[in-house]
């Protein structure tokens, strides 16, 4: 499953980012997220063992949604996530090394980015979709401008500061999707709190979509 294939289903574009999240909460707070529609899970690597609760989402929800690891930083984390059968791999800056371990890892890389100079290192090296983190200290203006020069096939996404509330801004500007964390969880959330948080962000993007 790639994120063609997710989007293709008419699932929103949305990364929801599950930072701090345990192993023994991760099935039910994904399992919130699958339920309102959002298909594409992250767990950062910073997370408290972040391989189990990503062994256990891959397991839970792999056949229907595209779950991985954000916060990836070395060669070892794209070993350990590869090696879990989940494919979506973020990261918060452009490593092109990096970017092309992943890619001959069969993993889907999102390197962050903030210049046009790291945009097309990150293309360079294999990545045909990006992600300007952190987003809301640009602005939509910025990622649109930076739309202009990069190629039609790829896509860019904002991460940082997304939520709700500005979603549509950022998919008007000419965002694919965006990645959002702590407007869909925080530590301590449980999936009651996530899937009410959940409900509003398909919601918003609904709007947008119907606008």
């Amino acid at each position: 499953m790639t994120i063609d294939d997710v989007l293709a289903g008419g699932a929103p574009p949305v990364v929801a980012i599950l930072r701090g999240v345990r192993p023994d909460e991760a099935v039910a707070v994904a399992g919130a997220l699958v339920a309102a529609g959002i298909l594409l899970i992250e767990v950062p690597m910073n997370s408290p063992d972040p391989i189990d609760s990503i062994v256990a989402i891959q397991q839970a929800y792999g056949d229907r949604a595209l779950i991985g690891a954000g916060t990836v930083l070395n060669a070892d984390a794209v070993a350990a996530l590869a090696a879990t059968g989940a494919r979506l791999m973020v990261t918060p800056n452009t490593n092109p090394a990096l970017i092309a371990a992943g890619v001959a890892a069969g993993l889907e890389p999102m390197p962050g980015f903030v210049t046009p100079s790291e945009a097309f290192a990150a293309i360079d090296a294999g990545a045909r979709r990006l992600k300007l983190f952190p987003a809301t200290a640009f602005g939509p203006a910025y990622l649109k401008a930076i739309g202009e020069v990069v190629p039609k096939s790829v896509r860019l996404w904002a991460v940082g500061g997304t939520g709700a509330d500005n979603i549509g801004a950022w998919l008007a500007a000419g965002a694919e999707g965006v990645g959002v964390g702590g407007a869909l969880f925080r530590p301590g959330d449980g999936a009651a709190d996530v899937a009410a948080k959940a409900e509003a962000l398909v919601t918003a993007w609904r709007r947008h979509v119907a606008a």
